[in-house]
C-alpha cells in the first residue's frame, strides 16, 4: 500500500494511459462484519467490469485489467481486511494498481473514464490534510510530511544529522581550544566549522546556547530544498528548551506556535503524527473559515466564481487560489484546451470525466488550495466556488 501524499496524486494524474478506473468503498472494521468486505469489494469489481466493456474494452481485456488487484488483495485476504482503516480507494489502469487506506468513510462508488477520479481523497490531502513534522535533537533530525492519516519521513540531503557534523568538533583541541567559523570544503558548503560545547574545555551554558543556534541555522538552511513555497503548518517536536533556539533560526513563515514536548527520537513517526494532528486541525477549520470570508469579500469585485465553466478552465490554467468543491457530487463533461470550451451533460458519457475532479485536481497542480467539503459548506450552495489569483 503507497502512502497518500500530493506526490502520489500527482502520479496517478501524470502517468495514466487508457480507461482509468476508480473505486472508493467504506470499511467495515467489526469483527462480525469485516467477513463482508470480500464480498463487497467483489461486487465492486464486477461494476468496474461492466463499465469498462461499457467503454469499449472486451470482456477479456476488462478482466485482464482487473486481474493483478484482484490478486493482490485475494493473495492475504485475511490480514489485508483485517488493517484497513475507515475507507479504501483503489486505482486500476493499464499499468497501475494503487490502493490507499483512509480515515474517512466513502460512499461506494465506481468511476471510469479516462482519468482518475481523487476528489472524495481530497479531505486528508489539502485544505485539511498536509502538515510537516521537525522533531528537533543535537544528534539528530527528522523531517515528516503528514496527512490526517499517515506520516513519512522524508531522506534529507544537504542538512546536517548532528550538532557534532555541523560544527565539526575538532577531537585533538586542547583545553579550550576551539575552531573558527569556516566553510567545510569550501564556500559552497552550507555547514560550518565552530567550537563544540562538549569534551575538552566545554563552554559556559550561553556558548553552548550559540552553538546550537549556529547548528539550527544550519539546519534552517538545508530545509529551504523541502519547504520553500509550501504553505503546510510546521510543528516542532523535541525537548521544550531547543524550540526558542529554532524558533530564533528558522525562515519557514508557516512555523506553528506550539510544539511536541518531550524525546521526539524515541517515537514513531506515525505517533509524532498523532499527536501533531491534534494541534494543527484546528488551524486547518480556521484557514477554511477565514477562505470562506476571503470569497465573500471578493465575490464584489469579480474575483470568485461559481460557475463550472468559467472555473474549469481558470483551475488549468492556474487561476485558481482556493477552491471549494462539494464532495460526492458529479457535474459530467468534457474540457477541451485546445478550444477552451466545456460542455456538460446531465448523466455521464463515453469520455466524460467529473469537471469537478478536474478542477480540483489542477488546482492542486498549479499549487493552489482546496477544500473538499459536505455540498452545504461550499459558499453560494453551488457544486464548486472558487476565488481566483488574478
Amino acid at each position: 500500500m503507497s502512502v497518500l501524499s500530493i506526490e502520489e496524486l500527482r502520479s496517478l494524474v501524470e502517468q495514466t494511459q487508457g480507461l482509468c478506473v476508480s473505486i472508493y468503498m467504506p470499511i467495515y472494521r467489526l469483527s462480525t462484519e469485516v467477513q463482508q468486505n470480500p464480498i463487497r469489494f467483489n461486487n465492486l469489481l464486477r461494476q468496474a467490469e461492466q463499465l469498462l466493456e461499457e467503454n469499449g474494452l472486451e470482456h477479456r481485456e476488462a478482466l485482464e485489467l482487473l486481474q493483478p488487484i484482484q490478486e493482490l488483495i485475494d493473495a492475504d485476504s485475511d490480514n489485508f481486511w483485517q488493517q484497513q482503516n475507515d475507507g479504501l480507494a483503489i486505482f486500476i489502469a493499464e499499468g497501475v494498481n494503487h490502493y490507499y487506506s483512509v480515515p474517512l468513510a466513502f460512499d461506494e462508488l465506481v468511476i471510469v473514464t479516462d482519468y482518475f477520479h481523487l476528489k472524495p481523497l481530497l479531505p486528508v490531502l489539502t485544505g485539511d490534510g498536509r502538515f510537516y513534522v521537525l522533531a528537533l535533537s543535537q544528534q539528530g533530525i527528522r523531517l515528516l510530511e503528514c496527512t490526517r492519516s499517515s506520516a513519512k519521513e522524508i531522506e534529507l540531503e544537504d542538512v546536517p544529522k548532528s550538532i557534532d557534523e555541523a560544527l565539526l568538533y575538532d577531537e585533538t583541541a586542547k583545553d579550550g581550544q576551539f575552531r573558527i567559523s569556516t566553510s567545510k570544503g569550501g564556500t559552497s558548503n552550507p555547514f560550518q566549522q565552530a567550537g563544540s560545547f562538549h569534551g575538552q574545555g566545554s563552554p559556559d551554558r550561553d556558548k553552548h546556547q550559540e552553538d546550537i543556534l549556529q547548528f539550527f541555522h544550519a539546519v534552517d538552511d538545508g530545509l529551504q530544498k523541502y519547504l520553500k513555497g509550501k504553505r503546510a503548518p510546521l510543528v516542532l517536536a523535541g525537548v521544550e528548551y531547543l524550540f526558542p533556539i529554532y524558533r530564533e533560526a528558522n525562515t519557514y513563515p508557516c512555523l506553528v506556535e506550539e510544539g511536541l514536548t518531550g524525546n521526539a527520537k524515541i517515537l514513531k513517526p506515525e505517533e509524532l503524527q498523532a499527536q501533531a494532528w491534534e494541534i494543527v486541525e484546528p488551524i486547518f477549520l480556521r484557514e477554511q473559515q477565514e477562505a470562506i470570508e476571503q470569497y465573500n469579500e471578493l465575490a464584489a469585485a469579480g474575483r470568485t466564481s461559481n460557475d463550472v465553466k468559467e472555473v474549469v478552465p481558470a483551475a488549468h490554467y492556474g487561476r485558481v487560489d482556493r477552491l471549494f468543491v462539494a464532495v460526492g457530487v458529479q457535474k459530467w463533461g468534457c474540457f477541451n484546451p485546445d478550444t477552451n470550451t466545456i460542455e456538460l451533460h446531465p448523466e455521464a458519457e463515453v469520455g466524460d470525466e467529473d469537471l469537478l475532479n478536474s478542477a480540483a485536481i489542477q488546482t492542486i497542480l498549479n499549487g493552489g488550495t482546496v477544500y473538499a467539503v459536505e455540498p452545504e459548506k461550499v459558499p453560494d450552495n453551488a457544486p464548486l466556488a472558487a476565488v481566483f489569483r488574478y
